[in-house]
């Protein structure tokens, strides 16, 4: 009898030289754990390459980089203002590494590290406690004027401090389950329709002809939500400059 395999099967967790562990903490080397290692390889040699010659008229690496070096410090400076270019190697750093996890998880037989809430939410989360221990440090007490805005008048204030403390507390939830959750969606159904064109055989040219468009889809999928994740930490930044506005 066959064996049978799940769609989510491709996003389990493997250990790859055994278990390893410091007292209690598991700190096994994982497939997570290779991808990861990969991507910061191989985006620190694209960007050594791409801007190794530092062309007048660039070659389509230096051309990519320059585009994806632009638009982020346009961004970085459209939503921090001033204070943007101190935080532009932060940033674009979390865009290219975000979007490379992306993309590399749409090779088959890959591992896609952004579609596990763990990975996600330990980005957003360390985000988040950043941008508000920053927040106190520049503004002590006054980062709380978050929490009501000027010009909202006393008596509504015992209603919206509470919604506005839920919707601060639930940033990295709704930030790491947004590009998690979009990235297991869309490989599940890439897997699925897969297995329809292998299923099928030679009538499986619906099905395959639909996985070539969910696989652009998945590709412009996978830029956009590394440039939503992007913008909104550029805006959690902005709310520790500016908790009043």
């Amino acid at each position: 009898m066959a064996e049978k395999h799940s769609p989510l099967d491709q996003f389990s967790i493997h250990r790859i030289f055994g278990e390893i562990k410091i007292g209690e903490l598991d700190v096994s080397f994982t497939n997570s754990s290779l991808m990861m290692v990969i991507v910061l390889v191989l985006l620190n040699v694209f960007l050594i390459i791409a801007t190794r010659k530092k062309s007048i008229i660039p070659d389509k690496l230096q051309s990519l980089a320059e585009m994806s070096y632009e638009m982020i410090l346009n961004t970085t400076k459209d939503n921090l203002g001033k204070n943007g270019a101190k935080f532009f190697p932060f940033v674009y750093s979390l865009f290219m590494f975000i979007l490379l996890c992306n993309l590399l998880g749409l090779i088959p037989y890959s591992f896609t590290v952004t579609s596990h809430i763990i990975v996600t939410f330990s980005i957003a989360f360390s985000i988040f406690l950043f941008a508000t221990i920053l927040g106190f440090i520049l503004n002590g007490r006054n980062f709380l004027r978050l929490f009501l805005p000027k010009g909202v008048p006393i008596y509504l204030a015992p209603l919206l401090v509470p919604i506005e403390i839920v919707s601060y507390i639930s940033r990295p939830i709704s930030l790491a389950v947004r590009l998690a959750a979009n990235m297991m969606a869309g490989h599940t159904m890439i897997k699925v329709f897969a297995g329809f064109v292998v299923a099928l055989g030679i009538f499986g040219i619906a099905p395959l002809l639909f996985i070539v468009l969910l696989y652009i889809l998945e590709t412009v999928i996978a830029f956009l939500q590394a440039y939503v994740f992007t913008v909104l930490t550029c805006l959690y930044l902005n709310d520790s400059f500016n908790p009043s506005h």
